[in-house]
Order: C-alpha cells, then structure tokens, then sequence
C-alpha cells in the first residue's frame, strides 16, 4: 500500500491538457491536505472584482482607503460566496486562522480586512472568493492520472509575481517549461 504524501504548502500545477475549466493553467497554493481530503486556493484567477467592492457588501467602512483597490480572485470552484484570505504571517492573530506554515496562513473572518482596510494587515495578502477543494483520496487519485504537477510552494510566487506569471512559475520550481508540454497523453 502506498503511504500518502502530505501536500499542504505545495503547488498543484494543472497540466496544459486539463480540460476542466476552473483549473486550467492554474497554479492553486494547497492550505491543508490530509486523509480527509484536500483545500487549496488558486493563485493565479484573478476577477475584475476589488477589495472594496466586498467591504461594501459586508457593511465594512473603507474610509477612502487605497488599500480597497487590490483586485479579488477566484480561489476555486467550491463556496465562491465565501472569502479566503492568503497571508503572510506577520505576528498578528486574527479570529479564524489556519496557520500552514510558520510564513504563510488563511484566514476567513472578517478582522482582517478590517486591519488591511486600515493598513495594519498583513505585509502580503491574496484575497480570494471560493477554494479547490478534493474529498478524501481524490487529489490522489488525478495525481495518478498526471493531471497535476506538484511541488514546494514559494511565497514569493504567490505574493509578488505577477499573476499571469505565476503558473508558469510553479512548474519552473520543478525545472519543467510547460510550453514543452503537450496538450496530449498516451501518444507516441
């Protein structure tokens, strides 16, 4: 029986030909893994959406901040109601936080876009709506198909490449050019 690997702070890196539309070209970030499943945020769907425009809905006063101007993204296709927040850990606790490593947490309650509102958030932030989520053995189950790549994440391809970059970026970490890989499997 194979031992399960723990992928939480890994990359999960679509592969060219992944056809499902929420994960094509996407580099998502994977916050917990574990027998029960799985929980990642994509790192690299970014909407036309912005800060403020979510403080506006949740009745949060923004006081003409510039901090309201980053942009949303899509975290994944499960509770796309729902914020995720992807911080660097700067010493600060807020009331709903999973702390993935000693450098980087999530975090869903709404202190802390009240503190980035303020400029007292975190030094980096991806502000997500919804997750990737897989049930119990389902990540496993596509890595044996080679849906994915996967590797060690690196903080500073979520928090300071540029978006369009990013997936890229993932694989690059793993030494693979995604341009010389084609679309196709099982062809000679």
């Amino acid at each position: 029986m194979n031992e399960r690997v723990d992928l939480t702070n890994h990359f999960l890196i679509a592969i060219p030909g992944l056809s499902d539309a929420n994960f094509f070209h996407t580099a998502t970030y994977i916050c917990e893994h574990n027998e029960e499943g799985a929980m990642g945020i994509v790192i690299n769907r970014p909407t036309d959406m912005k800060l403020n425009e979510i403080l506006d809905q949740l009745e949060i006063d923004q006081k003409e901040s510039p901090y309201g101007e980053q942009f949303i993204y899509l975290g994944g296709p499960v509770q796309t109601d729902r914020g995720f927040v992807l911080h660097t850990n700067d010493g600060r606790q807020w009331e709903s936080t999973l702390n993935i490593t000693q450098e980087i947490s999530v975090t869903t309650s709404r202190d802390i876009l009240r503190s980035i509102i303020a400029g007292e958030g975190p030094r980096n932030t991806l502000i997500a709506l919804g997750y990737a989520g897989w049930t119990g053995g389902q990540l496993e189950e596509e890595l044996g198909t080679n849906a994915w790549l996967n590797g060690p994440a690196d903080e500073a391809i979520i928090f300071e490449l540029p978006d369009e970059k990013r997936w890229e970026a993932a694989a690059g970490l793993l030494g693979i050019d995604l341009n010389l890989l084609s679309g196709e499997t099982g062809h000679a």
